[in-house]
């Protein structure tokens, strides 16, 4: 029999999108297969939208609001896959993303393989994605991918991986405590626990990347700028766990010196820990750097001022950006829409017109 493959997908508030993630879903052509989603205590309609796709290989629970990561524990907790396909619930996937992903975990033939794929950003329109491939998307040793990850500042989105069962259990579940970068940790994990990245370059996953709104995003949040610090500990010590090297230390002191500027100056004490961190690895972290837009606030004002402006232009950009795609996306969609309708008249007319 072909293995089965579980697609797992935590929901909190994604009334407007779950339902295109569904139907992605449910369009893999890859058989068999069983969905299920957990909603993490909505106050919107996401859980009776869920709902409404329910069949025999849809299943939708529901539980008091925990988290993600709680979430996604949850979800594998009820599932019975060989494989799993983690899947937020405002993402999609080309229809073929898991039968393509199977087939080359099919001609590995290792269950401690661990396969990615392709992905793209989008907010609203999901057919003008880009694809943009990174030092990421190659084949990799769990050293080397992690070792780009942090040295390079590259990431892989969630929903690109296809993870075996067996490989699940010895990563362990998610870490409740991270508030963000849950995904970051736990793929640390995962890749520990792994042979390597085998990457499937036809693979695709649309992501949709609000970025200022979004779980990952840390801003001013002090509860996420906790567990961030917890998370850059985590990472640090997995790959020095691989590997204990000068290139491996110079990759932690680049990744501790971009994280910096979540914590100062704010963060006096995290900022300590932080340098401290850096000189047992060998380097020496500068100040944070700010765009020369903000030098004369600074200047004028201190840090503090000029990194919430900066923060705060950075969100209202945004939002502009996010707003002007909606609105290119409700017109192209009406154009369509009325294309089509447009069409269908045509052809209705043919067939009343007399024979000659």
């Amino acid at each position: 029999m072909k293995p089965l493959v579980s697609i797992l997908v935590p929901a909190y508030n994604a009334q407007e999108w779950i339902a295109d993630m569904l139907r992605s879903a449910i369009a893999q052509t890859w058989e068999p297969k069983e969905i299920i989603i957990v909603d993490d205590g909505s106050t919107d309609d996401t859980l009776a939208v869920a709902r409404q796709f329910e069949s025999g290989c849809v299943r939708v629970v529901t539980q008091e609001n925990q988290g993600g990561a709680a979430a996604r524990n949850t979800a594998f907790s009820l599932s019975r896959g060989d494989y799993i396909q983690w899947l937020d619930a405002d993402d999609l996937l080309a229809p073929d993303k898991i039968a393509l992903q199977m087939e080359a975990a099919d001609r590995c033939q290792n269950k401690r393989m661990l396969l990615s794929s392709a992905f793209g950003t989008f907010m609203y329109r999901w057919y003008r994605t880009e694809f943009i491939p990174t030092e990421l998307w190659h084949d990799l040793s769990p050293t080397d991918w992690l070792l780009r990850k942090m040295g390079e500042n590259l990431y892989m989105q969630t929903g690109t991986w296809l993870v075996s069962r067996q490989l699940t259990e010895a990563a362990g579940p998610w870490d409740t405590r991270l508030l963000s970068d849950d995904d970051g940790e736990y793929f640390c994990r995962v890749l520990l626990a792994s042979s390597g990245v085998l990457f499937v370059p036809e693979a695709r996953v649309y992501y949709r990347a609000f970025r200022y709104n979004s779980l990952s995003y840390i801003g001013r949040s002090q509860v996420k700028r906790d567990a961030h610090w917890l998370s850059m500990q985590l990472h640090i010590g997995y790959l020095r766990s691989l590997e204990d090297s000068e290139r491996v230390r110079a990759a932690c002191v680049r990744y501790l010196q971009r994280s910096l500027i979540y914590f100062y100056p704010e963060e006096a004490e995290v900022v300590k820990q932080v340098e401290k961190l850096a000189g047992e690895l060998g380097g020496r972290l500068k100040v944070p750097y700010l765009s020369w837009k903000y030098s004369w606030v600074r200047m004028v004002f201190g840090w503090d001022r000029a990194k919430r402006i900066a923060f705060s232009s950075r969100k209202i950009r945004w939002w502009l950006e996010k707003l002007s795609d909606r609105m290119m996306f409700l017109i192209e969609t009406r154009k369509s829409a009325r294309h089509s309708e447009e069409m269908r008249a045509e052809v209705e007319r043919s067939l009343t017109k007399p024979l000659v």
